[in-house]
């Protein structure tokens, strides 16, 4: 009860010093926050490109937050920057959703706003979230370009000790998954965030030549896909115009390793006949011949190999 009790008032002590310093002061801080966590590490200069602050100010934030959250990071002499420490726990709340849309698209890395913007928005949000410390170790892997121990639970396989070497986050809509180089399989391969256990990084392993992702070819590949509208669908032109399709048709870029995911995801009929007639397939892949050799393509609505 003594240790609960002491916790309860350590954070509401740290919620209160917050509220004294101004919002400019708390998005840097929560920035600083955020890198720490789920890169790794954070330094002055980091404080300073992102912010446009002088080196003063920079060392003035660091200073602050060691004063709130002194266990939650440590000082590198020889490099000059902080690193999270075993003992870290987070002062900032940050749904989800947010973090990895600041991980996949670099904005919004202040604090939470603590009330809405005055516009209505509505999302569907997603059924399945990755937990944020697990999280946490994956990108600090991806960033440093470190190999990671996982308990991975497969449909297939069950419970399995594997060796990774991630290098990207996929967003396929439904979930998230890590990219990477399995030491078990001996191929890259796609991993779902949230069936990843007791991740450990393996500082000390070395990353060899064909782990690393220039290697992967279904990474590498890029498709020049043409999306049209279904030729069996009615309103071609409403949907030319959903779609800001430019001459009747959509073009689009594809690593070979997200394909699939992405044609799924709009419900794209990949049928070579554009045999696939629901409402729901308002697309049509020009040419199905592009999937050939693409090991997501299986995922992609009407695909066929034969």
């Amino acid at each position: 009860m003594l240790s609960t009790a002491f916790t309860t008032t350590s954070v509401a002590m740290t919620t209160e010093a917050l509220s004294q310093l101004t919002q400019a002061q708390r998005d840097r801080l929560a920035y600083l926050e955020l890198r720490l966590r789920f890169v790794g590490e954070i330094g002055r200069q980091d404080l300073i490109q992102r912010f446009g602050i002088q080196t003063a100010a920079a060392t003035r934030d660091l200073a602050t937050y060691r004063e709130l959250a002194g266990n939650n990071l440590a000082y590198d002499r020889s490099s000059k920057i902080y690193t999270p420490t075993k003992e870290f726990r987070p002062i900032f709340t940050f749904s989800a959703d947010r973090v990895l849309a600041w991980l996949a698209e670099g904005f919004g890395d202040g604090e939470p706003a603590s009330s809405a913007p005055g516009v209505s928005c509505v999302t569907s949000g997603r059924l399945t979230q990755p937990d944020l410390d697990t999280l946490g170790v994956v990108t600090r892997a991806i960033y440093h370009r470190c190999p990671l121990q996982v308990e991975y639970h497969s449909l297939a396989s069950g419970k399995t000790q594997r060796e990774i070497v991630p290098f990207a986050l996929i967003d396929t809509g439904l979930r998230w998954h890590v990219r990477g180089y399995d030491r078990k399989r001996e191929a890259f391969r796609d991993f779902v965030i949230t069936r990843i256990r007791r991740p450990k990084l393996l500082a000390e392993s070395k990353v060899a030549e064909h782990e690393r992702p220039e290697q992967d070819v279904q990474w590498s590949r890029i498709l020049e896909v043409e999306l049209v509208p279904h030729p069996d669908q009615p309103h071609s032109d409403i949907t030319e115009m959903d779609y800001g399709m430019s001459s009747g048709a959509l073009r689009l870029r594809l690593r070979g390793a997200t394909a699939g995911y992405v044609l799924r995801k709009w419900s794209v009929d990949c049928s070579p006949d554009h045999r696939l007639h629901d409402p729901e397939y308002r697309l049509w892949l020009k040419d199905p011949l592009l999937l050939y050799g693409v090991e997501t393509a299986l995922l992609a609505p009407g695909y066929r190999t034969g």
